[in-house]
């Protein structure tokens, strides 16, 4: 399993979670930067994604909705606010409605990805930061710990080259 660990830090109103994977920062970039391939591990294994908009820039605006095994669909939407390729990239993160138009009930989140090189491994670092300690605990009572973990389990298979399924 590539995720070393996960830590909630609700005094810093945070989730972070690290994992290393055997490939160089600039691969592991691309799981980021190219839609295709982070549709196929952006949302739990029984929540695939579906990246409609993926305009990734610093202020581009990223559309997306994940599946889940009933047919329902579950929409999300990035606001991307710095990058620093391939090292660095930050991005805003909410819920969105049928239309894709985000909704505020579940506030915002801010997330923060740093790649590092580890000799030939890279460690990814993925840290989200609340708006307040109740998101925080109505986000990680949905899953999100574990629904993160899933998903970035599933890079080392994209990494290798075959198909997540």
């Amino acid at each position: 399993m590539t995720v070393i660990s996960s830590v909630k830090n609700f005094e810093a109103l945070s989730f972070t979670l690290v994992a290393e994977f055997d490939a160089g920062v600039e691969r592991v970039w691309q799981v980021w930067e190219d839609p295709r391939q982070l549709e196929r591990w952006w949302g739990p294994p029984t929540w695939p994604a579906t990246f409609e908009r993926h305009n990734f820039v610093p202020g581009g605006e990223v559309s997306y909705y994940m599946t889940g095994p009933d047919g329902k669909k579950s929409r999300g939407w990035w606001r991307i606010t710095a990058i620093q390729a391939p090292h660095r990239l930050e991005f805003d993160d909410g819920f969105a409605d049928e239309d894709g138009n985000p909704v505020s009930d579940m506030g915002t989140t801010h997330g923060v990805v740093t790649l590092e090189a580890i000799g030939d491994r890279t460690r990814m670092t993925l840290m989200s930061t609340f708006e307040a300690e109740g998101q925080m605990e109505e986000m990680l009572a949905m899953g999100m710990d574990e629904g993160l973990n899933g998903a970035v389990g599933q890079i080392d298979a994209i990494l290798a080259g075959s198909r997540v399924s």
